[in-house]
């Protein structure tokens, strides 16, 4: 028959049996709950991506049309410096001759 100490290996064999397979059922079950929130994770990431993206450009179209209108409006302004001291050196030729 069965000696104590094989009983006792035996139910030893079968408690560490049903740990394990517990214990594989909960990884199981945390390697899923892992999966969706990687896969929310990458869900968000795609729309700020989405987001930052069209924001993006418009703010890359008004900042080159404020670099234009900032280019134009300094060249005007150093046209206008050109023509005024222009006329008021010519003014000093006239008056001088």
């Amino acid at each position: 028959m069965i000696d104590s100490v094989q009983l006792i290996l035996l139910i030893v064999i079968i408690v560490l049996t049903i740990l394990l397979v517990v214990l594989g059922i909960q990884v199981f079950f945390i390697l899923r709950d892992v999966r969706q929130t990687i896969t929310k994770t990458n869900r968000i990431l795609e729309n700020a991506d989405s987001i930052t993206s069209n924001i993006q450009e418009p703010l890359e179209a008004l900042a080159s049309f404020a670099l234009g209108a900032k280019a134009t409006s300094l060249f005007g302004v150093v046209k206008f410096i050109k023509s005024f001291l222009g006329r008021d050196s010519d003014d000093r030729r006239s008056s001088r001759e």
